[in-house]
């Protein structure tokens, strides 16, 4: 069996999984503080949440800066290494995939379980995710072979690049159904965009349909908004809009990009502020791969209408980013490791 672990942060490590866990099948056990998603192939444990209640000062939550999150006396996150502690202890676990969290692919390995670490882009050199990445059977990239700044030989010798992929690889892009439609795509880790910021945008663009798919900021209310801007709300399943869209705006996100690829969409992206930098990292990926219009902050209204033009005659090449394959490769390399049933 392979137990998979889920970090709770956003919806793209859970959709990572899923995709995986399609190849995978039955043989395999999730782990995460976020309820079981419909379709998992496997079982699946609720872990408690350990997120809350805790003061980064008071309960040195890093362990004086060697892992991410231990608060001292936190009765969720005893709980949760116990009940993980328990699983691995319950079933034939061969192998740990650990998407992402330093402790629990620590403790895995102290279980004596070889682990798999996926890595997420920016700065990942601290001393927490170098102890990760070096107790690590195998690192799982989900990007291009190209080498990581800053990454050790030691690191770049056993990772294993699939490129990017989705819930949506092997649908069948089409060319956009309406031109002068763009999308806005947001996730739901957060973001440093207000709503007067997207009303100013399609304001300054009247020959533009803007759809709006996500969340707003909190405590923001859209409000009276342009008659060529219509907000969505949280989209379960976005590939329609992505099918209809001409250009598709986005943060630099791995999950959003992975999906925009696989519809085969121009694209802006927009990179928000991450931990380590993971954001700024992907776009600068995307710059130096030529691949969509990357812009560090959102556009002034004025500029909106070369911003969309650009993006749309640079087209949605994303074939050397995202081949269609990744959760295949993934699947066949994690069963490679975890070695005969």
């Amino acid at each position: 069996m392979i137990a998979y672990y889920v970090h709770h942060h956003g919806s793209g490590h859970l959709r990572r999984a899923a995709a995986i866990a399609a190849h995978l099948g039955e043989q395999l056990l999730g782990l995460s503080s976020l309820p079981r998603p419909s379709g998992w192939p496997g079982r699946w444990t609720t872990l408690p949440d350990d997120a809350g209640g805790a003061d980064a000062q008071r309960d040195d939550v890093t362990a004086g800066a060697t892992l991410h999150w231990v608060p001292r006396h936190h009765a969720g996150l005893r709980d949760r290494m116990a009940l993980v502690s328990a699983e691995l202890r319950r079933y034939p676990v061969r192998l740990l995939v650990a998407d992402v969290s330093v402790e629990i692919a620590l403790l895995a390995r102290l279980h004596g379980v070889p682990v798999v670490v996926v890595a997420q882009p920016g700065r990942r050199t601290d001393r927490a995710h170098r102890t990760a990445y070096d107790l690590a059977e195998a690192i799982l990239a989900p990007w291009p072979a190209r080498p990581a700044p800053g990454w050790p030989p030691r690191w770049l010798s056993k990772t294993v690049h699939t490129g990017a992929f989705s819930r949506f690889d092997g649908r069948t892009p089409a060319p956009a159904a309406a031109a002068r439609r763009v999308l806005v795509l947001w996730g739901a880790g957060g973001l440093a965009v207000s709503t007067a910021q997207l009303h100013a945008a399609a304001t300054a663009t009247p020959a533009w349909q803007w759809d709006i798919a996500g969340p707003l900021r909190p405590g923001e209310d859209p409000g009276s908004r342009p008659a060529n801007l219509h907000h969505h709300g949280w989209v379960a399943d976005p590939w329609p809009l992505l099918a209809g869209a001409e250009v598709v705006v986005t943060h630099a996100g791995q999950n959003a990009l992975a999906e925009v690829a696989a519809a085969r969409r121009p694209a802006v992206v927009i990179p928000q502020p991450r931990p380590f930098g993971e954001q700024s990292a992907t776009a600068a990926a995307l710059n130096r791969a030529s691949l969509g219009v990357v812009r560090r902050s959102w556009p002034a209204p004025a500029r909106w209408s070369g911003v969309l033009a650009e993006a749309s005659s640079r087209g949605g090449d994303w074939r050397s980013w995202s081949p269609g394959d990744g959760a295949g490769r993934a699947a066949a390399a994690l069963r490679e490791l975890a070695g005969p049933r």
